[in-house]
């Protein structure tokens, strides 16, 4: 198996659910493996820039990547202005993500009702 398989276009026949099923399968691996980066990134600015220990940076990580926001009070400006960076990013992200998950499903069915 491919890991990128090419989309078909137009003028070719629609691609079996398998193949969309294993392209589904890789976007989400995909998509995984940017959220445990980004994680791992959020969770090493906690522990260095916040001193917090690692259960409580991978707490703040995990909340800012999921968009439900800060759960301690920062004391210094070095982490509240990665805090900062790090919720713009992660919001950067999650665009990003919804992107790379959502392409499969649109394309079929883009590609299904014959749209370019």
């Amino acid at each position: 198996m491919k890991l990128f398989t090419k989309y078909e276009g137009r003028g070719q026949k629609l691609a079996p659910f398998s193949v969309f099923v294993q392209r589904l399968a890789v976007a989400a691996l995909v998509a995984c493996c940017i959220i445990a980066l980004v994680l791992f990134i959020g969770i090493s600015g906690y522990h260095w820039f916040g001193g917090l220990d690692w259960v409580d940076s991978l707490l703040e990580a995990s909340m800012i990547l999921g968009g439900m926001g800060p759960v301690s009070h920062y004391q210094t400006t070095s982490v509240k202005l990665f805090a900062s960076g790090y919720a713009l990013f992660s919001g950067l992200v999650f665009i990003g993500i919804m992107g790379i998950l959502l392409t499969p499903v649109v394309h079929r069915i883009l590609h299904k009702f014959h749209v370019e």
